[in-house]
């Protein structure tokens, strides 16, 4: 940012902390999942004076935004620590979900996690001062003009990887581009996804030698992602093993209806279906318990051990919806039926497994229509099309077969944009050795 920009930048921040802190301080004092994590975001109770210990090189810093985003990160970060061996990996997520997930997918690859600071001065100036990092990568998104702008006066380079630009940014960025062209202008490189995403880029005024196109890291991520977790079976989850099992992955509010109605329709017809609903939030998991027994229907909590008679699973559990995927016959991913933005129906079609999922797709919008471009997957609009779409596909298993495989041929051909970006980084990083 320039001066002027980052004056009004701040100001504005500052007087609405101002504004808001007793509101906000009520909020952190009275929700466990604020409390706990905000003293660290401010730069406070870091643990460790002199900052993140180690003296290997290099000190890669890499940040995701929430779950999808770590995700996405994962076969990047395993890949990075395969080709430094001896450097250091830091690794932070903006929430708590994203964070639990990150400590349990990639505490193998990663040095140390570390909260990302909110963007106040001397919050982004204290948690960069104790990381310390040579290179600082963010996944897809979460751009901070404090943070940027620090990392840039003390030259230390950042790339922008998994980059996308769907219509909601376009339109935001558009609306404050005093503020969003000097933060993209501050990355080393600015990794797209797609061609069409580098042209919206440049469109922004983004300086176009900073562009590159390596494709979607999901596509990796869905590959090195698709083993099942030990001990993960239909017993251990209590479904029969004669069943059909219908997974809806990613479940938000208006879903979870639109789905329980149409699993009561179904059971008229395939009386051995089982259904696991593994909703976004884990914590709903209480409330969809009792919107299933609202409508008779007996319905088992996997974060209770899942034990018991049912004919439903709610999946209230983080890290598992990827190996139950490949326990089922067919899979809706949520968020998608409302308008959520859609989650990455890869998981289910890296398995082999058909997928539906609804209108709402934004952020997985090439992923969507690469799978529907080759018949991996079905799109529905609305609880008679879902209603249709799964009843087609449990009645038909070579149509099931052939959706499934059709996914998984796409997923592999897309194979080697991870190695892309680590040689990318290894260019940027080797400038850096040279000064």
């Amino acid at each position: 940012m320039d001066m002027v920009s980052a004056f009004f930048y701040n100001f504005f921040l500052t007087v609405g902390v101002i504004v808001f802190a007793p509101l906000l301080f009520v909020k952190v004092i009275l929700t466990p999942k604020y409390r706990s994590r905000s003293m660290k975001r401010l730069g406070f109770a870091l643990g460790g004076k002199s900052g993140v210990s180690g003296s290997g090189w290099p000190r890669i810093w890499v940040h995701a935004l929430s779950v999808g985003e770590v995700a996405s990160a994962r076969n990047l970060v395993q890949e990075l620590r395969r080709s430094y061996p001896q450097g250091l990996i830091i690794f932070s997520s903006a929430t708590r979900s994203g964070e639990s997930f990150a400590r349990s997918a990639l505490h193998e690859h990663v040095d140390c996690f570390v909260p990302f600071p909110f963007d106040l001065l001397w919050s982004v100036k204290r948690l960069v001062s104790w990381v310390r990092p040579d290179l600082f990568v963010l996944v897809e998104t979460d751009f901070w003009p404090n943070f940027l702008t620090e990392l840039n006066r003390r030259d230390i380079p950042s790339l922008l990887v998994n980059g996308r630009a769907s219509e909601s940014s376009l339109a935001r960025y558009r609306r404050f581009p005093w503020l969003f062209r000097p933060l993209f202008n501050s990355f080393q490189a600015l990794v797209m996804q797609t061609e069409q995403d580098a042209i919206s880029m440049r469109q922004l005024g983004v300086d176009p030698a900073r562009l590159v196109v390596l494709g979607n890291l999901k596509y990796d991520a869905a590959l090195s992602g698709s083993g099942a977790k030990a001990g993960l079976d239909r017993a251990v989850l209590h479904i029969p093993a004669q069943a059909l099992v219908w997974v809806a992955g990613s479940t938000h509010r208006g879903e979870e209806e639109i789905i329980f109605a149409a699993f009561q329709e179904l059971v008229q017809s395939c009386a051995n279906l089982f259904l696991v609903v593994a909703p976004r939030n884990v914590e709903r998991g209480a409330e969809i318990a009792a919107m299933a027994a609202q409508r008779g229907l007996s319905a088992l909590r996997r974060s209770l051990g899942g034990a018991g008679e049912g004919s439903v699973l709610i999946l209230d559990t983080l890290g598992e919806l990827s190996s139950v995927y490949a326990l089922c016959d067919v899979a809706f991913v949520g968020g998608s039926l409302v308008p959520e933005r859609g989650h990455n129906p890869l998981e289910p079609a890296v398995q082999g497994k058909p997928v539906l999922f609804g209108p709402h797709m934004e952020d997985f919008a090439e992923i969507s229509r690469d799978l529907l471009a080759v018949g991996g997957a079905r799109q529905v609009h609305d609880a008679e099309d879902l209603l249709a779409g799964l009843s087609l596909l449990l009645s038909d298993p070579a149509e099931r077969e052939r959706t499934g495989h059709q996914a998984q041929e796409l997923i592999a051909s897309r194979r080697g944009v991870t190695e892309a970006h680590i040689a990318l980084i290894r260019t940027v990083l080797a400038r850096e050795a040279r000064g």
